[in-house]
């Protein structure tokens, strides 16, 4: 198995990896009993943008099975590379061009934040399952319908014949992430959806208070990434 992406220098070293997973998981544990909720109500994707395959190897290795990616050159790179099959989560910001080298390898696209992309995902993955990515915050920065344009996007997704289980969101940088989420789990529950995939590694606890079902951490568990 070679270490083709990333360096092993910018993460945690592949022997140090179960125990930040653990750590991790006990936190989001935490948060849920905080929540009046079970710790299995709350599903942890490791992010892995920038990680080696070695050091994913040791996340899979210690129990990690759900594993997310930003780019799609680093998921078709490292994919083939992890011995086991992991649930892949495609979580970034997505260019219609390269769907269709990623239909045969995304379990869930987390980040579909327009119609046309649904369209292009359910032409070479019908029925595939997806969240609509929404902007709650409004911050011009990150991707994402407005709330107001929400229903509209589970709708055509819908349209389309994709799954939606659900909302995925980021919050505006430097700001309170409570109030984004408590938006994205009401508005969730006004759409009858029942995902709510939002909080990374300095906020998830947070997410996991407000009603995540999916928290997304990379940092916390393998250390700067690139």
């Amino acid at each position: 198995m070679t270490a083709a992406v990333g360096a092993a220098d910018a993460v945690t070293r592949p022997e140090d990896v179960a125990a930040r997973l653990q750590a991790v998981r006990d936190r989001v544990a935490d948060a849920a009993g905080r929540a009046g909720r079970p710790a299995s109500a709350v599903r942890l994707v490791v992010v892995t943008k920038g990680v080696p395959p070695p050091v994913m190897q040791a996340a899979y290795d210690a129990g990690a099975a759900d594993f997310g990616e930003n780019r799609a050159q680093e998921l078709l790179a490292k994919a083939p590379q992890i011995e086991g099959r992991p649930t892949w989560h495609f979580i970034g910001r997505l260019q219609r061009n390269k769907v269709a080298g990623l239909a045969p390898l995304v379990d869930l696209w987390q980040s579909v934040d327009r119609i046309e992309l649904g369209q292009d995902i359910a032409g070479r993955a019908p029925g595939a399952a997806v969240l609509a990515e929404v902007n709650v915050s409004g911050d011009p920065a990150k991707a994402g319908v407005a709330t107001a344009d929400a229903a509209r996007l589970v709708d055509g997704l819908r349209s389309a014949g994709l799954s939606v289980g659900g909302l995925m969101t980021i919050p505006a940088a430097g700001e309170d992430p409570r109030p984004a989420f408590a938006r994205l789990a009401a508005l969730a529950d006004r759409l009858g959806l029942a995902e709510l995939s939002m909080g990374m590694s300095d906020d998830f606890e947070v997410a996991v208070e407000e009603g995540a079902t999916i928290v997304r951490v990379g940092r916390a568990i393998f250390g700067p990434q690139r």
